[in-house]
């Protein structure tokens, strides 16, 4: 049984930032896909360069896509592990979210100039922070809990694991991409596949599906 003691307004507090960071999410999401297009009017070898072109667009659509419905999973996750947010908490929750609404410029730089290492450096960046922030809402929201749920400590630890891995692999990739080449940094990426995997495996088996 849940022994946590919430306070009139604990739940309230937590959906209306659950709603707050829906919208955002939302907005960020379909911002996303504004650069994908292909000019009107073209036929053929026009209209196929075109759709060659805007396959940088896809890529970069599709990256940030993922990215964030990872945040918006991780934040869920968090909502569901503190019970209140308030302060110092509320403070970086709010920040957090307005790095979620900046993600279609870094996404826009990086379709455009995925060749120039600071277009790279700038995605990497604001990934990595994204994620640092995040797990700064946890860690301070945990702290300002009066009582942990059960389970609450290993879940958090997933957490943590998922939201720091990702920051540590994009964050070294920044300046990757100017000490070797934009490309390199970019597909260093690739490394959170088979690491969220293991993660992802190890987490079922502790607290199942």
């Amino acid at each position: 049984m849940d022994d946590t003691r919430a306070e009139p307004g604990d739940g309230k507090n937590a959906e209306r930032l659950t709603a707050l960071s829906d919208g955002i999410f939302a907005i960020a999401m379909t911002l996303l896909v504004l650069d994908v297009r292909v000019p009107p009017g073209l036929s053929g070898d026009g209209f196929r360069d075109a759709v060659r072109e805007v396959l940088p667009d896809l890529g970069a659509y599709a990256l940030s896509f993922a990215i964030l419905a990872a945040f918006w999973r991780d934040h869920r996750r968090i909502v569901r592990l503190v019970p209140r947010f308030e302060g110092l908490s509320l403070k970086l929750a709010l920040l957090w979210l307005g790095m979620i609404a900046l993600i279609p410029f870094p996404t826009s730089l990086l379709s455009e100039y995925a060749s120039e290492p600071l277009a790279v450096a700038v995605y990497a960046g604001a990934v990595c922070v994204t994620n640092l922030l995040e797990l700064a809402v946890l860690g301070s929201g945990l702290r300002g809990a009066r009582s942990s749920r059960p389970g609450a400590e290993g879940a958090a630890r997933f957490v943590a694991a998922d939201l720091g891995s990702t920051a540590l692999v994009f964050g070294a990739t920044v300046p990757l991409a100017y000490a070797v080449s934009p490309a390199t940094a970019m597909w260093s990426w690739l490394v959170l596949l088979p690491v969220k995997a293991v993660m992802g495996r190890r987490s079922r088996r502790a607290h199942g599906p």
